[in-house]
């Protein structure tokens, strides 16, 4: 291995946010990296993912994973080239996944990092959107979390994001009878639909959610994917028929809330008991034994162009920011992307 010494840019975060992120509560920051130790490799990123989930990591607050640390790299998933390696098991030139987001370079050991061979004419970079976490959670939350059968109709809240494009589209291929997206625009309504084989979409910007989720779903939802929580829980609660089930993926309406703003929740909650409703919330990172069987079956759909999938991507790790705070605004379609 030749001696390698790289200034790696990292993204820190410097200052817990209130509210929606501002660009001063990071900092870029260089720091020289020497030589990966035995048994680790070093990593050049190509790209790496912005995710909504992110934002509660920022709050120094008990979760299900710890918060990010001040004054030091946050991170998140990345693809990029092993640039150097002191391990058998990875080569120099070797593309991989890796925790290394937010940061152009990084030593990590080799354990700790995935290879990738994406299908023909497909960017490795969907290895962190339809191929990774957000793709697997799709699949996870739609078969396993809220029980899809042949037959179900389906709402998906946020659908025009990398999870719930996905989900649409997988509900779809396994028989669904209606597939009802929301999204907040008219170009993304006209790419679950004209694109992605929606049935239906709305704007939720148009009108109440749930006088046009009525509209869409006239005869009721079985399954409602939810990343959105808000008005949209409430909406599905309401046109939900009697045991229907709902995976609680997300509630973006409510990740900027403070104690001062806070987000109203649903006000129909003794529906569910009504409707004998089933709502089960999970966390990907719980069912990463599902994803060899994901991977199996989903990229061969990417492959032969029945599963599609979109990325919006920002140029540069000095955008980095930007890009995070637009996904919160929802200015992505499909997965945000940090091209490095």
């Amino acid at each position: 291995m030749a001696t390698t010494t790289v200034t790696a840019r990292e993204v820190h975060l410097v200052r817990r946010p209130s509210g929606m992120p501002d660009p001063d509560d990071f900092a870029l920051v260089e720091r020289d990296l020497g030589e990966p130790g035995d048994g680790e490799v070093l990593v050049a990123n190509r790209h790496f993912s912005v995710d909504p989930y992110m934002r509660g990591r920022m709050n120094d607050v008990p979760s299900y994973v710890p918060p990010f640390r001040l004054d030091e790299p946050m991170d998140g998933r990345a693809v990029g080239e092993v640039v150097a390696s002191r391990s058998d098991d990875v080569a120099e030139g070797d593309l991989v996944t890796s925790n290394l987001a937010w940061r152009t370079h990084g030593i990590v050991p080799a354990r700790q990092v995935q290879k990738v061979a994406a299908p023909e004419g497909v960017s490795p970079s969907a290895y962190l959107g339809v191929l990774g976490a957000p793709g697997l959670t799709a699949w996870v939350g739609l078969l396993d979390k809220a029980s899809f059968r042949e037959g179900d109709a389906v709402f998906v809240s946020g659908a025009a994001g990398a999870v719930g494009s996905l989900a649409g589209q997988l509900a779809k291929l396994k028989g669904a009878s209606r597939v009802v997206g929301s999204a907040g625009s008219a170009d993304k309504v006209r790419w679950l639909t004209e694109e992605l084989g929606f049935d239906a979409a709305f704007n939720y910007k148009d009108g109440a959610v749930v006088d046009q989720l009525r509209a869409a779903a006239p005869d009721g939802i079985d399954v409602y994917f939810d990343n959105v929580g808000a008005d949209h829980l409430e909406a599905a609660i309401a046109c939900a028929n009697d045991f229907a089930r709902v995976a609680a993926c997300g509630a973006i309406a409510h990740y900027n809330d403070t104690a001062e703003h806070p987000t109203p929740g649903p006000a129909n909650l003794f529906q569910i008991v009504k409707k004998r409703l089933s709502i089960q919330g999970f966390i990907v990172t719980d069912s990463l034994d599902r994803m060899r069987p994901f991977l199996s079956e989903v990229t061969a759909w990417v492959a032969d162009g029945r599963v599609k999938f979109s990325e919006t991507v920002v140029e540069g790790i000095d955008r980095a920011v930007e890009g995070f705070r637009g996904m919160l605004r929802g200015e992505n379609t499909g997965k945000m992307i940090i091209r490095v």
